[in-house]
């Protein structure tokens, strides 16, 4: 049986399809205490580089991962716990400890890790993870995919039913959008929840999907039960229009990775293999026409159509302080909503503070 007192601090999951990590390094000393929600290591993915926050509060008493070292998902990096556990325990721990099997899309992690449903605008892909009463729904932004969620599906997955998807125009989605308006996608949401027999979900949209969350909950209210809405559009004029435009044009990793770098409070968080993956997603037929004609609808002259308004539905409104892309500044305008405003982040407050986002939208739902 295993010793409750000794937390394992193994190599985190992120994402539908992590099967590795690169401990990069590692931001505590033994013997240093734990809070829960303390970054204590850094781990590098082929998609995108992250801090691993801690989940348990204790001394770290034994660091065993190495930096610079790949290590499987669940591998054990270090070990956690109180003075009351000897050391000849700790290192008990550490000797016996067996790496777990990751099932590739059993039961019991939700089922498949990409699946496809055909809707009146086409193919649409999406993930499903958890089984839980309540039910939610992720909405990526411009230029996005279900994977900007890598660092929060599986944490939201723990007490409910989530979906990912690709909206049209974006990742392995249908590519071709006949009407790129806020309008077509928000029903394009509401066809994918009458596929998947959903009556109602709380919605959650990042930056142009929290704009498409707010056009569901004024064209089909009782379809949804709470707005999350991060770094989100539709709450004022202003958008960095040199980045929608640097995004749309780029069409090299020299051109693209200063572009995609705008996204982060620390640029250093993009990785190589990130700017590659969006390379070879803007190089697909019909990807650069349905950016184009979507931006140009969206954000008409580099602006954007504010409409703030959730039909009077529980809304939370989450922000990166230094934001370049849509400014904080925007919260300011969720009269009624809660507010954060989360300092260390920027655009991609989800993945750069994924631990106080996800402790956020947890609260928000069961609320």
């Amino acid at each position: 049986m295993a010793d409750k007192r000794i937390v394992p601090v193994v190599m985190p999951k992120w994402g539908l399809s992590m099967k590795e990590g690169k401990l990069t390094g590692w931001l505590v000393e033994d013997g240093k205490r734990i809070n829960v929600g303390e970054t204590i290591l850094e781990v590098e993915t082929d998609k995108i580089a992250g801090a691993l926050e801690s989940t348990d509060a204790g001394t770290l008493r034994k660091r065993v991962g190495e930096p610079g070292t790949v290590y499987p998902v669940k591998a054990l990096l270090g070990v956690i716990a109180d003075d009351s556990v000897t050391d000849k325990e700790i290192d008990d721990y550490v000797s016996s400890y067996v790496t777990p099997a990751v099932e590739e899309g059993g039961e019991g992690e939700g089922g498949p890790k990409y699946d496809f449903v055909d809707l009146p605008d086409g193919r649409i892909r999406y993930a499903k993870r958890g089984s839980g009463a309540e039910t939610v729904i992720l909405i990526h932004g411009f230029g996005g995919d279900l994977d900007n969620w890598l660092f929060n599906i599986e944490a939201l997955a723990e007490n409910a039913t989530v979906y990912a998807l690709d909206l049209p125009g974006h990742g392995q989605s249908v590519k071709a959008i006949n009407d790129p308006s806020l309008a077509v996608l928000a029903m394009t949401i509401v066809s994918f929840m009458n596929a998947m027999g959903i009556k109602s979900a709380h919605l959650v949209g990042h930056s142009l999907g929290g704009a498409i969350a707010m056009e569901i909950a004024r064209e089909a209210k009782d379809r949804v039960k709470s707005l999350t809405l991060i770094s989100s559009a539709g709450l004022g004029s202003d958008i960095n229009s040199e980045y929608i435009d640097g995004f749309i044009n780029a069409s090299s990793r020299r051109d693209l990775k200063p572009v995609v770098e705008q996204l982060f409070a620390n640029p250093s968080l993009v990785t190589r293999q990130l700017v590659d993956d969006l390379l070879k997603y803007k190089r697909l037929d019909g990807v650069d026409a349905a950016l184009r004609a979507l931006a140009a609808n969206v954000f008409p002259s580099g602006r954007q159509r504010a409409r703030l308004d959730w039909n009077g539905l529980p809304a939370l409104v989450i922000w990166g302080r230094e934001d370049r892309i849509i400014p904080a500044s925007h919260a300011a305008a969720a009269t009624g909503a809660q507010a954060e405003i989360i300092d260390g982040a920027g655009h991609m407050v989800q993945m750069e503070q994924a631990g106080k986002v996800n402790a956020l939208i947890k609260a928000h739902i069961s609320g």
